[in-house]
């Protein structure tokens, strides 16, 4: 029972367990809803009710840091995962980068939490002896009329705070990378990457330390406002797998928290409605985007020392290289926008995560116009991912959304929306501002 669990530690937690980027069972995105409404109304709530201090909902890198934020602040934790591990979504299927803080508008939270948290990052791996390098970066322009975008680049990224940025001509580029075709380059030395589970494991580790509980294969069905607080329905997610529209929910338990910290990634706009209502204005609309990676095979000595990048394009940073600690080489990811998705579909992580080889045929052009030495067949599907974004095709990039109270009206509710790139990078800094927020 999920009240016995919650009281006697969660034995059903699987902790700690490998989180392989392959391993997903839910590769079909088949809703059996497309109402929120509906579903909310399916929900019995007369389930035991339990008080409890502060809830984190998801356990991906962003949840797990503010989760061991509360936990250090002396605040007891609970962080419910609807998985069977911790880091599974968004978190565990990107391209490991720590970005410096260059492409985003000034003044905005993903400019001022990429930079500070990739400085809060190096810190903490260093201290923690998670592995990461600092390899750094080359954004580069192939055509003489990109140029320009390179330069504005450099600006933004000034303006942010990145100051080790600088402009090189191409035969300073190809001395530092021989195999790079390029006319100029951008090169930010404080770039790098981390091992992103082993980054998880070691935050979470802290939050366990001291005295956060995590409890996977737990989903939050929905919620209800009692006196301007929060209530949360909770059952275990092997109730779901059957579930048919129309079928009554029950709840295993209802949780009265004085803290609930919506970090649930892909299913965060979801969740929200079910928490508060459909149709509340402080919701944002979401749209997805899939994401692939492909591996580069037939090749004994890697051809990159640093992270190469494309200038940005819509939806995504273009076709990059990056780098594992090992030094593999791996190409992505591209976009392909994902229309019409439930928010049943994305509450129940109901995508399709499987990637196609064909896509490879899209990838070649696009990575020689950097690295034209790239050879026929030697892309090899890697993994693939799903962006949580809250802007669509042909759109302005959003930024991050956070609301707390003063935004919704709801004590002690803080919603993070659309925590996409430079998630990974700007998670402690994001940590550390909705601590302050759910503590005011």
């Amino acid at each position: 029972m999920l009240r016995k669990s919650l009281t006697k530690a969660i034995p059903y937690g699987l902790r700690r367990r490998n989180c392989l980027r392959t391993q997903n069972p839910l590769t079909n995105l088949t809703a059996r809803s497309s109402n929120s409404t509906i579903f909310k109304r399916c929900i019995s709530n007369s389930a035991p009710r339990e008080k409890v201090d502060c809830v984190v909902i998801g356990a991906g890198v962003v949840g797990i840091a503010i989760a061991r934020d509360l936990a250090l602040k002396g605040r007891e934790v609970l962080v419910l995962e609807s998985a069977p591990t911790f880091g599974t979504g968004t978190s565990s299927r990107n391209s490991e980068v720590i970005h410096a803080g260059i492409y985003y508008p000034s003044n905005s939270l993903k400019a001022k939490f990429c930079v500070k948290g990739r400085e809060m990052m190096y810190k903490y791996c260093s201290e923690h002896g998670v592995p990461h390098k600092q390899i750094g970066k080359l954004i580069v322009a192939t055509r003489e009329l990109e140029i320009p975008k390179l330069k504005d680049l450099l600006v933004k990224g000034t303006e942010n705070g990145v100051n080790s940025l600088r402009l090189m001509d191409v035969s300073e580029a190809m001395t530092m990378e021989p195999e790079l075709q390029c006319v100029k380059a951008l090169f930010s030395p404080v770039s790098g990457i981390v091992d992103s589970h082993s980054l998880m494991l070691s935050l979470l580790g802290e939050a366990e330390k001291n005295g956060a509980t995590f409890s996977y294969n737990t989903t939050v069905l929905g919620g209800h406002i009692e006196r301007n607080r929060v209530e949360l329905f909770v059952t275990g997610t092997q109730n779901l797998g059957n579930w048919n529209e129309g079928e009554t929910l029950h709840a295993e338990l209802t949780l009265l928290p004085k803290v609930v910290i919506n970090s649930a990634g892909l299913a965060a706009v979801a969740l929200a409605k079910r928490l508060m209502a459909p149709k509340n204005p402080s919701i944002p609309d979401a749209y997805y985007a899939h994401g692939q990676y492909f591996s580069l095979s037939k090749t004994k000595v890697p051809p990159f020392r640093h992270l190469i990048y494309p200038i940005p394009e819509d939806g995504g940073l273009g076709v990059h290289v990056t780098l594992d600690l090992d030094g593999q080489v791996k190409f992505g990811p591209d976009v392909e926008w994902i229309g019409g998705v439930p928010d049943i579909a994305s509450f129940l992580n109901r995508f399709n995560y499987l990637g196609s080889p064909e896509r490879a045929e899209k990838f070649y052009p696009e990575i020689r116009k950097y690295y034209p030495k790239l050879k026929d067949g030697s892309l090899e599907p890697g993994y693939a991912g799903i962006r949580p974004k809250l802007s669509g095709p042909g759109q302005t990039p959003s930024d991050f959304v956070i609301h707390g109270e003063d935004v919704h009206g709801v004590l002690g509710l803080v919603n993070l929306y659309g925590i996409e790139s430079p998630g990974l990078t700007a998670s402690m800094a994001i940590a550390e501002h909705v601590t302050l927020m759910a503590l005011h």
